[in-house]
């Protein structure tokens, strides 16, 4: 391995693509420095945006890959696609980070992944936490209670995977599907034998109003609603994600 891509789709995400992007270029400084083998590159994939998203990419000096799908599965295989061009053949020397747009990732993000995949791993499978600013001390405590598993890949967030290439492309890549499409790769990952890795943990916005229709967003405003006085005790399944 010596080649990573940092893959973000973003829909309309001019908020918070900012920051993104800062975050992850302090990742890539970190690997330049910790681990000078590996080069990286940024891809992030422009979905139906109409606002000021684009122009944030082009001001950090990223790549960009357009499509109009409305769709986040989509959007993530075009930006591991646009990512693979960019870098070019073989596939077995390069590691596809992914993020979201809302999500801030920490210093060494990037170098956790690339040594669990010069160890020969190929798949990392990384938590996240609700930015403590976007949420109340109520549905931050459900959180925690519900996400208590130390199993790997007990809970899987495309704002924090990691996986080579090779991996990817032999079970087909992203579906292209509006939610679930990270659940769906690594599922068919872990069928085909491939073991997970923890990550470092990333931090991502608390809203509860996504991108799509049910997502991250939606499962934080059900859990949300569960927390409130009255409510039932039980939380919300996993498959609800």
């Amino acid at each position: 391995m010596g080649r990573v891509a940092v893959v973000v789709p973003a829909h309309d995400e001019e908020a918070l693509l900012g920051r993104c992007l800062a975050a992850v270029e302090g990742a890539r400084r970190v690997l330049t420095a910790e681990r000078p083998g590996w080069s990286s590159v940024v891809v992030v994939a422009l979905d139906r945006c109409r606002d000021g998203s684009a122009a944030l990419a082009a001001a950090a000096g990223v790549a960009t890959v357009v499509l109009d799908a409305g769709r986040v599965g989509a959007a993530r295989a075009a930006g591991v696609a646009h990512a693979a061009t960019l870098l070019g053949p073989p596939a077995d020397d390069v590691w596809i980070a992914g993020t979201d747009a809302d999500t801030v990732v920490g210093p060494d993000w990037l170098v956790t992944q690339v040594d669990v995949a010069a160890a020969g791993g190929e798949l990392v499978v990384g938590r996240v936490v609700p930015d403590a600013a976007d949420v109340t001390p109520a549905l931050l405590h459900a959180w925690g209670l519900r996400h208590a598993s130390t199993a790997v890949a007990a809970h899987v967030h495309g704002a924090n995977l990691g996986f080579s290439l090779a991996a990817y492309r032999r079970v087909g890549g992203f579906g292209p599907g509006d939610e679930h499409e990270d659940r769906g790769l690594v599922a068919a990952l872990l069928a085909a034998g491939t073991p997970a890795h923890p990550g470092a943990p990333v931090v991502t916005s608390g809203r509860r109003t996504g991108r799509t229709p049910g997502g991250f967003a939606g499962y934080l405003r059900r859990l949300d609603e569960a927390a409130l006085p009255g409510a039932p005790t039980e939380h919300p399944p996993h498959s609800d994600w």
